[in-house]
């Protein structure tokens, strides 16, 4: 069965959602993580960059994400059970809280250590206040949890996506497909 083009995102929504995925995964798995002194190794600056430029992509894609979504149409919700609803409602809030709080956790908690925010090709943004460790040391802190947070909340999403296929046999997942790929709802 054709899902009807009501029912899907369109393009640009499907590409903010999936590219953010891909970056937020990205980001995580490439993250130096540990603590201050591991994490600031020379030998570790290409890894650091890549994870900082990553994560500074990541919080800019979700401020267009959510330009976006505030004026582009969306599809009617599929119908659900009302704490399906209330669940799906809560985790994205959740997912985009996390994609807000993840960078600047990061980006504040670097430059209270006192160390600027290094991207790819060597550009630092110096800090802009005087250093405060000891709340820099919280914020990183904070960000590692944020960041194992995200990963288990994008799995639920993940995981109750695929339920919605397989199981319901709804739009669901297929709305946020793009129109080549050959997936289909089993109503």
């Amino acid at each position: 069965m054709q899902i009807p083009v009501n029912e899907r995102y369109g393009a640009m929504a499907q590409t903010f959602h999936w590219l953010t995925a891909i970056l937020v995964l990205a980001a995580f798995i490439l993250g130096p993580g540990g603590d201050e002194l591991r994490v600031y190794q020379p030998g570790r600056d290409a890894g650091r960059q890549l994870h900082e430029t990553l994560g500074l992509c990541v919080f800019v894609l979700a401020l267009l994400r959510m330009v976006w979504r505030a004026v582009a149409p969306r599809p009617q919700p599929v119908p659900v059970a009302k704490w399906m609803g209330v669940a799906a409602a809560l985790v994205q809030y959740a997912l985009y809280v996390l994609l807000f709080a993840l960078p600047l956790t990061a980006i504040a908690g670097a430059w209270l250590e006192g160390h600027p925010l290094t991207l790819l090709g060597g550009l630092q943004i110096a800090p802009p206040f005087a250093p405060s460790h000891g709340i820099g040391e919280v914020l990183a802190e904070t960000h590692g949890w944020l960041g194992d947070a995200i990963m288990w909340l994008a799995g639920l999403h993940a995981g109750a996506a695929l339920y919605h296929h397989f199981i319901a046999g709804d739009g669901v997942l297929v709305s946020m497909l793009p129109r080549w790929l050959p997936l289909r709802p089993k109503r």
